[in-house]
């Protein structure tokens, strides 16, 4: 078991790489979040965590982020909260009449409120994206090796769809590095729900860095406005 001290360090690297985006030194730990812990147990801990494949140092910083099994831990005890008041009136405008043109409206919308990539799969081959720009210009993404990859699943998004669509249960599902069926130097929240007897997926690809927060409350949002068995 993880000691709370730790976790709570751990914590803070995740939830300031999130926002920042970059490296999370232990000066910043100990003097933002003005933890009553000596900058050396901070560093001790940090090393610890290190060791246990929780942050990883990048080789032009000091400072850490965090790895998909630190994203995966922090997950495990996120706690879902209410979206705000103004993304709920955005939202329920959009999905009005919750047909196939509201959906494609709803997936630009919670593109641009999430800030990566959002896809809409009406049924299995019927599929509508948007918001890939929103991914490239990630700063996890700038490396050519990347961009590669990711257009590649761009370019695979159809076979990757058609693939998963009878596996994924109702509801909503987080997958974070290996497992991801985007691949493992990404992230995805994938929906999958019913509407008058016709399955449908939408979900959200990124970053490991993606705001889980934030996207997570969204997406739930809307699987709670157009699933329905009957």
């Amino acid at each position: 078991m993880m000691s709370k001290r730790k976790k709570k360090i751990l914590y803070i690297i995740i939830k300031e790489h999130i926002r920042t985006a970059a490296p999370v030194g232990s000066k910043t730990v100990a003097e933002k979040y003005k933890l009553d812990i000596s900058p050396a147990t901070i560093r001790n801990e940090m090393a610890e965590l290190e060791e246990e494949g929780y942050i990883i140092q990048p080789h032009t910083s000091a400072g850490r982020i965090p790895t998909a099994k630190a994203y995966n831990l922090y997950l495990e005890n996120l706690k879902l909260k209410e979206i705000n008041r103004k993304n709920k009136e955005i939202l329920d405008t959009t999905l009005q009449n919750l047909n196939e043109e509201d959906f494609k409206k709803a997936a630009k919308v919670l593109a641009n409120l999430s800030g990566n990539a959002v896809f809409w799969a009406f049924h299995r081959n019927n599929l509508y994206y948007t918001g890939i720009s929103n991914v490239l210009t990630q700063p996890e993404f700038i490396r050519k090796n990347l961009i590669y990859n990711i257009s590649l699943i761009i370019d695979r998004l159809d076979e990757i769809i058609n693939s998963i669509f009878e596996e994924i249960e109702n509801g909503l599902h987080v997958f974070v590095g290996t497992g991801n069926p985007f691949g493992s130097f990404c992230s995805s929240i994938l929906v999958k729900y019913y509407r008058k007897k016709q399955e449908g997926m939408f979900g959200i690809v990124g970053p490991l860095r993606m705001d889980y927060e934030k996207n997570i409350s969204l997406a739930n949002y809307i699987f709670k406005k157009v699933n329905n068995s009957k």
